[in-house]
């Protein structure tokens, strides 16, 4: 079909297009006007990036994306809010809402009925790239549209701080318990630690290791000093000489003066003997002085050296004794370390255990919200619903489409010769000729005008 043989059906039947446009229309005006009034109050929040948590002062993830805003709508039209709301104005205590409840013969409880009405008719309105959402709700009273919308505002933003601070008083609660069992811990392995150091007589191992190191370096010096003064002293004793001050002997006074005096009694005993026979009593007497005097030097000469045996004897076994006490030192340390490293542990623990306490117990004690409220719900003026304007302009295209639709339908059912085109396609033959009917002058011009534009 073209455009010609199709605007010849419409003027054909503009008729009947133009009662079904009017019919519809009508209809809609009608409907419109008889449908109850809905009023529509809206509380717009805005959810507020904090950055560093004023609480903790840990740095914030950005929170406003898609995920985070869809799950806000969810939380708004959860039934904890609405139960909220309905404690809070105390609906199921309302005579009217008892009795629609009643009519209503719903298997589920009244406050369960009630919260899934009122999410039901809430109306969530949010912008794309905007933290801003407004919390709608559409009733017949309008008073009573505004008191329902800002109640939701006000559970939410309140839900919002339940949210942060329930599982913060959770944790507070299981760092207390854990809490108590890190100090029973650490108090036990402060009270081994101490029974260790006690029995062992041990304040600062460490310390004392290096005195005891010390003065064992000190023996075994001591001990090396000596073993010489007992070899030079037993070879100063074996070869009765003196080497300058290389031992005990050498060094000791009388020894010395000992040896002086045999020297010269050695020498006069000497002079003696050349002129004096052995029967002389002058020759037994230088005699018996030289004897004299060796015995004394010998005396002399084994006390030194005993004295000197017996100090390297009295260093070895203080050196073999501060060995031993050096080496239960390092066993104690040894032992000494787990418990202080068990110590150090459970203090560790007991110390993060006790900051993460002090940061939840703050934290749940916050009634910090990221949802402000930026504007309350107001009492509608104009009813939100039904939208007469609106609806009259959508029944005019859809009537307009209806009624061409009609016209069409017609148009089959009770099919007319419109034009020569229809008569070559329904009998197959050529026009010869065509004889127009009588029309007003008027009329002709306009069709034939109509004609021409659509060929």
């Amino acid at each position: 079909m073209d455009l010609s043989r199709f605007f010849l059906i419409i003027l054909a039947r503009h008729k009947l297009i133009l009662l079904t446009l009017i019919v519809t229309v009508a209809t809609t005006l009608v409907v419109s006007l008889l449908l109850p009034k809905n009023y529509k109050s809206v509380a717009t929040l805005v959810l507020t990036n904090k950055g560093a948590d004023p609480v903790t002062g840990v740095i914030m993830p950005a929170q406003l994306n898609a995920s985070y805003m869809a799950t806000q709508l969810d939380v708004i039209k959860s039934s904890r809010i609405a139960l909220m709301v309905i404690d809070q104005l105390r609906l199921d205590q309302s005579e009217a809402v008892k009795a629609q409840f009643e009519s209503s013969n719903s298997n589920l409880g009244l406050r369960d009925w009630l919260a899934a009405w009122l999410v039901k008719n809430l109306d969530i309105e949010t912008s794309r790239d905007s933290n801003v959402i407004g919390i709608g709700f559409k009733g017949a009273d309008p008073m009573f549209t505004s008191i329902i919308a800002n109640a939701f505002a006000n559970a939410y933003q309140e839900m919002s701080i339940r949210l942060t601070v329930e599982p913060s008083q959770r944790a507070a609660a299981y760092f207390t318990e854990q809490l108590n069992v890190l100090g029973d811990r650490l108090e036990v392995a402060q009270k081994k630690l101490s029974q260790f150091q006690h029995e062992q007589g041990i304040v600062d191992v460490d310390y004392r290791l290096d005195v005891e190191t010390k003065r064992l370096n000190d023996l075994s010096s001591q001990l090396i000093v000596a073993q010489a003064e007992v070899m030079g002293a037993v070879s100063g004793a074996k070869n009765n000489s003196s080497d300058g001050e290389k031992n005990s002997i050498s060094r000791n006074p009388m020894i010395n003066n000992l040896k002086f005096s045999l020297t010269q009694a050695e020498s006069s005993f000497s002079e003696i003997s050349q002129k004096l026979g052995r029967n002389h009593p002058s020759y037994a007497g230088a005699k018996a002085e030289v004897e004299k005097l060796r015995a004394e030097l010998n005396k002399h000469i084994r006390v030194v050296t005993n004295t000197a045996i017996n100090q390297e004897s009295g260093i070895r076994m203080a050196l073999e004794e501060q060995k031993a006490k050096v080496l239960a030192l390092n066993r104690a340390r040894d032992e000494l370390l787990p418990l202080v490293k068990d110590v150090e542990g459970a203090q560790q623990a007991y110390n993060a255990a006790m900051q993460r306490l002090n940061q939840t117990s703050l934290e749940g004690q916050s009634n910090l919200s990221s949802v402000s409220i930026l504007d309350t719900a107001k009492i509608p003026d104009t009813p939100d619903s039904p939208k007469i304007l609106l609806n009259i302009i959508l029944s005019v295209f859809l009537g307009s489409a209806l009624a061409l639709g009609v016209g069409l339908l017609a148009e089959m059912l009770d099919r007319r010769v419109r034009s020569a085109e229809d008569l070559v396609d329904i009998l197959q033959v050529p026009v010869l000729g065509i004889i127009k009917r009588g029309v007003p002058k008027q009329q002709g011009r306009l069709q034939l005008g109509w004609l021409r534009l659509l060929r």
